[in-house]
C-alpha cells in the first residue's frame, strides 16, 4: 500500500477508537516523573506486539526502534509520558484513579498519538527507507528526562539524523497544527538567593540587619532587569516565585531565601541575564550591609526549530489538512520544554497539535484540575508523526 498522506490519515482515523481507549487508560492511571512504571509497561507491551524492538534506556520510559525494509536515515519521534501532582476535578468517567496525580498537560494525548503512529508505520516497515526511533520520554515536567535519555544513548545505534515532536494545544481546534520557525521555546535557569543579614529583637532593628527588607529590595531590583537593562526587541523573563524568611512576628529575620527562574531566548541573552541576576542580588545586599549567596542552575536548553526540517514538517502538515490547517506562529513561547536536549547538533522541529473543540468544553488551561481535551485530535497527531517520518525517510530531503 502506498505511503501517501491520504493513506496515513485514513489509517490514523481508523485507529481513533483504539487511540481513545489508550489515552483514557493512560489518563486514568497517571504517574509522576520517574515513577511511570505502569505507563512504561503498557507502551513496551504495545510496541513489542507490533514487532518493534524495545531497548533498555532509562529506568522508566521506552526506546523503540522500527527498522525499515530499505537502508536510509534514522528519524526520532518523541512523546513525553509523565503526569503532574494535581488532584483532578473534571468529573470525567475516565478521571484519574491516583489521588493527587493528573494528566493535566496532555502527555496522555502525546503518548497515545505516538503509539498510534508506531502502529501505522510498523504496518509499512518494508516500504520505509530508513529507521524510526520512538522516544517515550519520562519526567519532562520535573527533572529533564530527555537529558537522561540522551545520556543513555538513545540518539546512537543507529544514529538519529533528525528528531520531531509536538505538544497538545487546546487553544487550537482538532485537525489544525501550529508551527514556528527558529526560536520556539525558552531556555531556563532556576535560581536560589540566600540573603544573610543579622537577626535581632524586633524592638531594636538598629542592632541588626533586616534580611526581609534586603530581600524585598533585591526582588524589586530584579524586576527592572528586563525593563531597563535589555533592549525591548530581546526576550527574557525573571520570576521570583518563592520568598521565605522569619520565625516570629517580633523578631528581625537574619536570613531570607528567594527562589525563581530566568527564561531567555538564545545563549548570549542566557549568559547575560544569569550574570545580571547574580550581580544585582549581591550588589543590593552589599549596599544594605548584608550578603547574598546566589546559586543559578542550568536547566532546559531552548528549542530552536531548524529551518530546513521545519519546512519539511510544514509540508507534511499541509499534505494532511491543507494549508488552511497549518497555523504559522511568529512569537516564541517563553515556557520551557526539554525537547531541546534531543536537538543538540541534530536538526529538529517541535510543533503543536490541535486538541481544542472551538467551544467551551476545552477552555480550561493546562496544569489545572479541570483540564480537558478534544480527543478528535488524536488521529491527526498520530498521522502527522507518521507523515513526517515518511516524508523524511522516503524523499523528504
Amino acid at each position: 500500500m502506498a505511503l501517501d498522506p491520504e493513506t496515513l490519515l485514513r489509517e490514523a482515523k481508523a485507529l481513533q477508537e483504539e487511540l481513545v481507549a489508550l489515552r483514557r487508560d493512560i489518563h486514568a492511571h497517571p504517574e509522576l516523573g520517574s515513577c511511570e512504571v505502569r505507563t512504561t509497561a503498557l507502551i513496551k507491551k504495545y510496541l513489542e506486539e507490533l514487532g518493534i524492538e524495545v531497548r533498555p534506556c532509562t529506568e522508566t520510559g521506552v526506546l523503540g526502534i522500527l527498522y525499515g525494509g530499505k537502508p536510509g536515515k534514522t528519524i526520532g519521534l518523541r512523546a513525553d509520558i509523565d503526569a503532574l501532582p494535581i488532584q483532578e476535578e473534571t468529573g470525567l468517567p475516565f478521571a484519574s484513579k491516583n489521588a493527587g496525580v493528573m494528566h493535566a498537560c496532555g502527555h496522555d494525548l502525546h503518548t497515545a498519538s505516538l503509539m498510534g503512529a508506531a502502529k501505522i508505520l510498523s504496518a509499512h516497515r518494508d516500504a520505509l527507507c530508513g529507521n524510526v526511533k520512538f522516544f517515550f520520554q519520562p519526567d519532562e515536567e520535573g527533572n529533564g528526562g530527555a537529558e537522561r535519555m540522551v545520556r543513555a544513548g538513545c540518539l546512537q545505534g543507529p544514529d538519529v539524523d533528525a528528531v520531531f515532536g509536538g505538544h497538545s494545544s487546546t487553544g487550537r481546534i482538532a485537525g489544525h497544527y501550529g508551527l514556528k520557525y527558529g526560536k520556539t521555546y525558552a531556555a531556563s535557569n532556576p535560581f536560589t538567593i540566600l540573603i544573610r543579614g543579622q537577626g535581632c529583637h524586633g524592638a531594636y532593628p538598629g542592632s541588626g540587619i533586616d534580611s526581609i527588607a534586603v530581600a524585598c529590595q533585591v526582588v524589586a531590583a530584579l524586576q527592572t532587569l528586563v525593563s531597563r537593562r535589555i533592549f525591548a526587541t530581546d526576550s527574557a523573563v525573571v520570576t521570583v516565585g518563592s520568598f521565605h524568611a522569619g520565625t516570629a512576628g517580633n523578631i528581625i529575620a537574619g536570613e531570607a531565601e528567594l527562589k525563581g527562574i530566568i527564561r531567555t531566548l538564545g545563549p548570549e541573552m542566557r549568559e547575560k541575564m544569569c550574570r545580571m541576576v547574580k550581580e544585582t542580588a549581591e550588589g543590593v545586599a552589599a549596599a544594605m550591609g548584608a550578603s547574598a549567596e546566589v546559586q543559578i542552575r542550568t536547566s532546559y536548553p531552548g528549542v530552536v526549530n531548524e529551518d530546513g526540517f521545519t519546512a519539511l514538517v510544514q509540508q507534511a502538515m499541509a499534505e494532511l489538512v491543507g494549508q488552511e490547517g497549518v497555523e504559522l506562529e511568529t512569537i516564541p513561547n517563553m515556557g520551557t520544554e526539554d525537547f531541546g536536549y534531543f536537538m543538540d547538533g541534530i536538526p529538529g522541529c517541535y510543533c503543536s497539535f490541535g486538541f481544542g473543540d472551538g467551544r467551551n468544553e476545552c477552555r480550561f488551561p493546562a496544569h489545572g484540575p479541570y483540564f480537558r481535551a478534544n480527543e478528535a485530535g488524536l488521529a491527526y497527531a498520530a498521522a502527522l508523526h507518521a507523515n513526517v517520518a515518511v516524508r523524511y525517510l522516503n524523499g523528504g530531503r
